[in-house]
């Protein structure tokens, strides 16, 4: 506090605290608050609003428990989430590791430029290009039947496949970028030592860079499993009928004027998505603090 008011003055430093203070207050917590006091109060006509019956009551979260298509939908929309985040982890720790310790400074920018460059276009128009190059008709099952590695198209845009691929596609900065800012900090004489030392690749790794790059890893894993359970888009677009998200399913339940429920489903994947963040934490035993760095 003591610092801020010397740099910023007092009028700085009461400025910088009341929009963070307005910031937590008026757009996260409020809005979170009304969310959970929605998701506990039964669904009512606008005149039984505020009578006898309106109490707080658990039958929201109930009809998640006990109905057995949304908790499908549910756990299957978790599970492909940790499913896109260690597909995103598998590809991207390489990559990483790549541009922070082998690839040439003088050709770093260039690298970083043409990994950011496709991101500059809106996540929905990329998407709308995955589903082209996913069709029956599309270049990629084109290839694969010219090379007979297919006896017939495989339908992406029909299933789960699709939602995968764009998933990993369109979060994987997410996982890059915090990975390379942790293992760029790595004293590259570390890795060349233990090389000369007679370690194997996979020594060097699992002793050197992964203990290094923890708080990388977790903040990627983090991010990514998120944006992954919380994503409509994809899901909407490379889905199909045949792939319900459960985004989707909270969509439908505010779409249909229930909100009471939209808002039981939707507090219950924002505590898993907490319960996660703390999984991932607890594994790579590493703080907020570490994180946040």
């Amino acid at each position: 506090m003591n610092d801020m008011t010397r740099t910023l003055g007092r009028s700085g430093a009461a400025m910088c605290i009341g929009g963070t203070a307005f910031w937590i207050v008026v757009l996260v917590l409020a809005p979170h608050v009304m969310m959970v006091d929605f998701s506990l109060r039964p669904s009512l006509i606008l005149s039984d609003a505020g009578g006898p019956r309106d109490h707080w009551q658990l039958t929201n979260y109930a009809s998640l428990i006990f109905d057995p298509l949304s908790g499908q939908i549910f756990v299957k929309t978790i599970w492909a989430s940790i499913m896109v985040t260690a597909v995103t982890l598998a590809i991207c720790y390489p990559l990483a590791f790549y541009l922070a310790q082998i690839v040439p400074r003088h050709r770093l920018r260039l690298l970083m430029l043409l990994l950011i460059v496709p991101f500059w276009i809106n996540e929905i128009l990329r998407t709308f290009a995955w589903q082209i190059l996913l069709a029956q008709k599309g270049p990629i099952n084109t290839l694969l039947l010219d090379l007979q590695l297919i006896a017939d198209p495989i339908r992406f845009t029909r299933g789960n496949a699709g939602v995968l691929i764009g998933m990993t596609y369109a979060y994987i900065l997410f996982m890059v970028f915090p990975i390379y800012s942790a293992m760029e900090t790595l004293d590259r004489s570390q890795i060349e030592a233990s090389r000369d030392l007679g370690a194997r690749w996979w020594s060097v790794h699992r002793y050197i860079v992964v203990p290094h790059a923890k708080p990388g890893i977790a903040s990627g894993c983090i991010v990514t499993f998120m944006l992954a359970a919380g994503s409509f888009a994809v899901p909407q677009i490379l889905g199909g009928v045949d792939s319900l998200w459960f985004t989707q399913l909270i969509y439908n339940r505010f779409n249909v004027g229930d909100w009471n429920a939209g808002a039981a489903y939707a507090v219950a994947l924002e505590a898993l998505c907490l319960v996660f963040v703390l999984a991932m934490m607890r594994l790579f035993r590493v703080g907020l603090r570490d994180i946040a760095r």
